[in-house]
């Protein structure tokens, strides 16, 4: 279960949101509860020191942004359940951190008798916790899904002939497309991993269908994104595509080929 496939947003703007949605959570629960002796305060201690613990929320969640990049990257792009587990866990006790240290030389500085860690730990900061975390949890995955539903809306779909299955899949997951007899082999990525599957259709309908596809040969199409180098082998061009992927170049190609992916050599 733990490495069930949990709905994420990768993007940093997104997150940075988020830090910002908390401090305001975090400043209007202290003001509505008051838990940290805050009611002994004035109105313009309040209005200083309750955004510090805003601001506490906002960093512990900022902290862990290129953690969870590292994961995200680490795992194919693929954001797990246990990652999701970890990013809280290690963002609250961040906060708990960061919650303590304003408590104590902020809000009572010099006091002789302040809340104990255990107190503060079990009777502030975790009912606060329990507050601020379904808000947190709703957020990210509101986000996930929405980015999921984008990247959805943005796949591109090879059909299959008749009743034949076809294939959805981004555009850049895209390598190359082989014509095989009645068949077309495609190649690309799942997950970071080659995959190639076939499918009933002509090299000339996927042609038209999907414009931003360049023909190197009468059997092959290739995605430019995905060439790296110019390759003669036994004395015949051929391109190298992503992993490893071998294509040949047939000679009523080759000008154009090389005109459009000369540059990117």
């Amino acid at each position: 279960m733990l490495t069930k496939p949990f709905p994420f947003d990768p993007l940093l703007k997104h997150h940075i949101l988020i830090a910002l949605g908390l401090a305001v959570w975090i400043f209007l629960f202290l003001t509505l509860t008051e838990p940290l002796d805050t009611n002994e305060l004035g109105a313009m201690e309040k209005l200083l020191y309750l955004p510090l613990y805003g601001l506490a929320g906002a960093i512990a969640y900022l902290l862990i942004l290129p953690l969870q990049t590292f994961l995200y990257k680490t795992n194919n792009k693929i954001w797990m359940l246990w990652s999701e587990l970890l990013f809280f866990s290690l963002m609250f006790l961040f906060g708990l951190l960061l919650s303590r240290t304003i408590y104590l030389y902020i809000v009572v500085p010099g006091e002789q008798n302040p809340y104990s860690l255990y107190y503060f730990f079990t009777a502030i900061y975790i009912p606060a916790i329990i507050t601020i975390l379904p808000i947190l949890a709703i957020g990210r995955w509101a986000f996930g899904r929405y980015a999921e539903k984008k990247l959805e809306d943005q796949k591109i779909e090879i059909e299959g002939e008749g009743t034949y299955e076809g294939l959805r899949l981004q555009l850049n997951d895209l390598i190359s497309i082989k014509s095989d007899d009645n068949y077309i082999e495609v190649s690309f990525l799942n997950n970071g991993s080659l995959k190639k599957q076939l499918i009933r259709n002509k090299l000339s309908s996927i042609e038209t269908a999907i414009p931003e596809l360049m023909r190197t040969h009468r059997s092959h199409l290739i995605n430019p994104e995905h060439f790296q180098q110019f390759k003669m082998i036994s004395g015949k061009l051929n391109l190298i595509l992503s992993s490893e992927n071998i294509v040949p170049v047939s000679k009523t190609y080759a000008a154009i080929v090389k005109e459009n992916l000369g540059n990117r050599d």
